[in-house]
């Protein structure tokens, strides 16, 4: 860009391209496989752990 074009056309922001690939990353560590089994040795995720256990096993037969 030249200034004479930014004081002439004035400077546009636009918005950033998407990359592809960005959907299925993992942003936070409560998402991440060992927080949701207990495996990294948190006694608070152990136990949340065992809620989400109990909780997906109360309606199954």
């Amino acid at each position: 860009m030249d200034i004479e074009d930014i004081i002439i056309k004035g400077v546009i922001f636009r918005k950033e391209k998407e990359k592809p690939g960005n959907e299925n990353k993992i942003k936070t560590k409560a998402k991440k496989k060992t927080y949701i089994t207990g495996q990294h040795g948190s006694g608070a995720a152990k136990m949340k752990a065992e809620i989400r256990r109990k909780r997906a096993n109360r309606h199954k037969k």
